[in-house]
């Protein structure tokens, strides 16, 4: 079983394309700690980016690995280059709703 979590990010205008040049160099450090990307999504006539990760286990266990990845240097790396100028956000547990 693996849990996957929705993220959905609304930039300041002109600022999308910077964040999708970055996005790559996260992909490797969020492998390191069992993280695996479903998809990504880039919608640049509304500056949104829209993706979502798996994770093995249960809601816990993903928010276990989530905390750990976060406070770990290989992060802190990665986030230095961060182009910023996310102007919203909004991160959830999702499920299959076709049950597949």
């Amino acid at each position: 079983m693996a849990t996957v979590q929705l993220r959905r990010y609304w930039f300041d205008p002109g600022h999308l394309a910077a964040f999708r040049d970055w996005f790559p160099t996260l992909l490797p450090v969020r492998e390191q700690f069992g993280f695996r990307l479903l998809f990504a999504l880039a919608d640049p006539w509304q500056e949104t980016f829209t993706w979502a990760v798996a994770h093995d286990g249960d809601v816990d266990a993903f928010l276990e690995a989530e905390a750990t990845y976060e406070a770990s240097p290989e992060r802190a790396a990665v986030f230095e280059d961060f182009p910023g100028h996310i102007a919203r956000s909004e991160t959830g547990f999702v499920e299959d709703a076709l049950g597949s």
